[in-house]
């Protein structure tokens, strides 16, 4: 049997887990169109699109075992028709997503990224009262939209830093929502991108948040529409935002890039050695299951 893994995944996983399977191994998702009509078994990442046409060329597939938490780059109502089975990596990623969204909330509220810049500069003459005066955590409320594992694991996180949290779910009544929006001086975003969250944090959303509030994404860039963001940046009431995830990632709004109350990352959440590594043996473990006939651990279809 066949096994096509986009893009090369950290080891020991491919090769201990797979090893008996013919695997193939491509370099940022090249090939997937070509190998699909002979593959059994898809290991994407969320980089690549397992749209429907894309599954109506491979017969043989029997499961698309996606090296992420989110299943947003898969057709999931296709495979669900076909009988192909879904899974993902819940769990592993959880700590180190919550570690970068601190990183994140920092560099933005110390102004770290202007003031490396600043001293890289070769222009930084010393130490000054009224430098780079940064935004205090202390007392401040932080907004968590979507309370799942990486929500909480941010939350806990809070309070070593003295501040109150406000969070909201999707079986919380509308008028939570209202709350976020207008309590937190930092609002993180961890849900899942679907249908219904999709552009969550539009204008409408963004032009109600306090003035001078932060707004934090490391979870999936379609959560927010990008251009209202900038115009919230731009306009207010935002203060600054720190993005980990885009809407139409790779490509950033080009107004982002030059805006020194904006902090940049490419997708990294997940990325420490030990999380990337459990995400891969786990994606590998769930082909290995399915392709033996034992059933899935992490099913979402």
């Amino acid at each position: 049997m066949k096994v096509y893994v986009t893009r090369p995944l950290p080891e020991p996983s491919v090769s201990e887990l797979l090893a008996g399977f013919e695997v193939e191994i491509g370099v940022r998702g090249e090939g997937l169109s070509r190998v699909a009509p002979y593959v059994d078994a898809l290991l994407p990442t969320p980089a690549d699109a397992v749209t429907r046409s894309l599954l109506e060329s491979a017969p043989r597939l029997r499961i698309v075992a996606n090296c992420a938490v989110g299943t947003d780059n898969i057709d999931k109502d296709a495979c669900r028709e076909r009988g192909i089975v879904v899974t993902n990596t819940p769990g592993v990623l959880t700590e180190a997503t919550a570690d970068l969204t601190w990183a994140l909330i920092l560099a933005l509220t110390r102004r770290l990224r202007e003031g490396e810049a600043l001293v890289r500069s070769g222009t930084w003459d010393g130490w000054k009262p009224m430098e780079l005066l940064g935004f205090g955590l202390q007392g401040k409320t932080l907004g968590i939209y979507g309370a799942g594992r990486i929500g909480q694991a941010v939350a806990r996180r809070a309070a070593a830093f003295g501040m109150s949290v406000v969070t909201f779910t999707s079986r919380d009544a509308p008028e939570r929502f209202d709350e976020l929006l207008e309590t937190s001086d930092i609002l993180s975003v961890h849900a899942p991108l679907t249908s219904a969250t999709r552009h969550r944090f539009g204008r409408a959303e963004l032009s109600r948040m306090k003035p001078g509030a932060l707004f934090i994404n490391t979870a999936r860039g379609g959560l927010m529409d990008e251009a209202a963001l900038v115009d919230a940046l731009e306009h207010g009431p935002l203060g600054g935002a720190a993005l980990d995830v885009y809407e139409h990632e790779p490509r950033v709004d080009a107004r982002l890039l030059s805006r020194s109350d904006v902090v940049l990352l490419p997708h990294i959440g997940s990325a420490t050695r030990e999380t990337r590594l459990q995400m891969a043996r786990l994606a590998c473990e769930e082909i290995r299951r399915v392709l033996s006939g034992e059933p899935p651990v992490n099913r979402v279809v």
